[in-house]
């Protein structure tokens, strides 16, 4: 994987992190409103609770992520681990920021 591949990738790891978490929040509230329970404590929650799985769907929710990294330790390749690593720490990073701006938004 070249540098304009790994850049491109994980700044798409970032996005889709970040969206998962913003765009589950606010059909969430939108759904929490419908059942009359208060919609922000709701986004609120969501946004503490799905950062996991906005990890997840940003890497690919596949193991393809762990095989490289199982790869890169046992054929000696340090340089495949700290790529994907740093693939996962983007999308942890946006996930991160989704759900600082949500907290922000809704004051809790």
């Amino acid at each position: 994987m070249d540098f304009r591949m790994f850049a491109t990738t994980a700044i798409m790891n970032f996005f889709i992190a970040f969206g998962v978490i913003i765009g589950g929040c606010i059909i969430g509230g939108i759904g929490a409103f419908f059942v009359s329970s208060p919609a922000f404590s709701e986004m609120n929650r969501l946004a503490s609770n799905m950062k996991i799985w906005a990890v997840v769907t940003a890497i690919g929710g596949t193991f393809d992520t762990i095989e490289n990294l199982e790869k890169g330790f046992l054929d000696g390749s340090p340089i495949e681990v700290v790529k994907h690593l740093l693939l996962i720490a983007s999308a942890m990073t946006g996930a991160h920021t989704a759900s600082i701006i949500i907290h922000w938004i809704t004051q809790e």
